[in-house]
């Protein structure tokens, strides 16, 4: 019995903070990304944001690789210059800003805007571009 108290204690320890470290980068995401309108109600950010599953950890998808490439700290800045390359992770026709703007996954190709590149483009540009993405 005292084994499986330890062993049990070792996977809370251990696991803990591994739990943990994804409700910051979730969050900064929520804030970075502009997801609360207007009237308080949050969009959901799921992992597969940057991840592969729904529960994150490894593998990351190819935006969450794009991300990882370009941490050097701070997520928020590796977030915002993910998106400033203007690169299209998942190949899908809509650079990963766009996609961002749009509401769909930059990492999975199967998520895609229902409007065209041009269009998204053009309310980006209005809206402020891509700097409306930078961390506060």
């Amino acid at each position: 019995m005292r084994k499986i108290s330890f062993w049990v204690l070792m996977l809370v320890v251990v696991a803990m903070p591994l739990v943990q470290a994804r409700g910051p980068y979730r969050l900064q995401a929520i804030a970075q990304f502009n997801l609360v309108a207007d009237n308080g109600e949050v969009r959901t950010v799921t992992c597969q944001y940057c991840h592969v599953s729904p529960n994150g950890g490894a593998p990351w998808n190819a935006f969450g690789n794009q991300v990882r490439a370009n941490f050097k700290g701070s997520i928020g800045e590796a977030l915002y210059e993910a998106l400033k390359a203007m690169k299209d992770s998942d190949g899908d026709g809509y650079a990963d800003v766009l996609e961002v703007f749009a509401g769909t996954l930059p990492g999975d190709a199967s998520s895609k805007p229902l409007v065209t590149a041009q269009f998204l483009m053009q309310n980006l540009e209005k809206a402020g571009g891509v700097d409306i993405y930078k961390p506060k």
